[in-house]
């Protein structure tokens, strides 16, 4: 059965590691590591078995050229790209203008119903409160004009690595960051869909059942509804498979790695720590079929992988 690749909630991809994804179309897999459990396998990505590339970014200006080789192979995609409003004090390493003029220009390329525009995540903080929002959505909305037809967003969930980061943040900067009442949101939710409405565009709720109401749906990030309308006219099968309470999305497998974002945004979920990933983006190897490790490592796992297989076939044929 094909599946939907995502590439990738733990890193960022086209950003950062294009030459590796292209070298794993080349090879025809890519290996991953789960994040949890630490176990290794092997993800075939031959057009027979990809049913559709999810790809998410910040910034997808240095993966453009590569998207024509991908599409030229036939290849099925559409893309999470993120564009918040937060200050640059949040996201220092983010290149936002860069970021909006590649999303024109994959709205020009492609379509607008092939971009699902994430503004997330929402931080109130001392120098973002909700008129700032209201301010910075509104510019954004209205450059999206007949960019995109949908926008993703969220409040910023406060996992354990998100807290302890944000109390070095905020002694660090001098501000503070706010947590603020569902009241609170919902009101603001329902200002930004007011103004998304006028530029036609739809709003999405990621992860909050709370704020879904007429102007606003709950969101699939994974999105088979979506791999269907854009790809499968004749009828696609996919199933639901959440990443976490209220989560809306589809089944996929996410061939991204842990710790190795260089974007190095302060609310990042991905990132335990700072010189940790700006390491495993120096000693980044292309040629490595597991993102951010060694190509030593990487053919050993390979071995690995290849030889618990052979054993596990000959213990299934035993069985006859």
């Amino acid at each position: 059965m094909k599946r939907i690749i995502s590439v990738s909630r733990r890193t960022d991809v086209p950003a950062f590691y294009g030459d590796w994804f292209m070298g794993r179309l080349k090879d025809g897999f890519a290996g991953v590591v789960h994040p949890f459990g630490g176990q290794k396998y092997i993800v075939s990505l031959k057009p027979r078995d990809v049913a559709c590339f999810v790809f998410w970014s910040k910034n997808f200006s240095p993966f453009l050229e590569n998207l024509k080789i991908i599409d030229g192979l036939e290849y099925k995609f559409y893309f999470n790209y993120t564009v918040t409003g937060l200050p640059s004090v949040f996201e220092s390493n983010v290149e936002k203008q860069v970021a909006i003029d590649a999303l024109k220009e994959l709205s020009k390329t492609y379509s607008p119903r092939h971009i699902n525009w994430r503004f997330d995540p929402i931080i109130i903080s001392s120098i973002s409160d909700a008129n700032f929002y209201i301010r910075s959505f509104e510019k954004l909305a209205s450059e999206f004009e007949g960019v995109v037809e949908r926008c993703y967003f969220s409040f910023v969930v406060k996992y354990g690595k998100v807290i302890r980061n944000f109390a070095e943040f905020e002694k660090s900067k001098g501000l503070k960051i706010f947590d603020c009442s569902s009241d609170f949101k919902i009101n603001l939710a329902n200002e930004l869909a007011v103004i998304a409405e006028r530029y036609g565009i739809q709003m999405f709720s990621c992860c909050g059942d709370y704020l879904v109401n007429g102007r606003i749906k709950k969101a699939h990030c994974i999105d088979g509804g979506i791999i269907e309308e854009l790809f499968f006219p004749d009828g696609f099968s996919y199933s639901h498979k959440p990443t976490r309470n209220e989560c809306g999305c589809t089944e996929s497998t996410d061939i991204g790695t842990y710790d190795t974002c260089p974007h190095g945004c302060i609310y990042c979920y991905a990132n335990v720590n700072k010189p940790k990933v700006y390491k495993a983006f120096r000693n980044h190897d292309k040629n490595s079929a597991f993102l951010g490790y060694s190509k030593a490592e990487s053919d050993r796992w390979l071995a690995e992988v290849k030889n618990a297989k052979i054993q596990k076939d000959r213990e299934h044929f035993k069985m006859f």
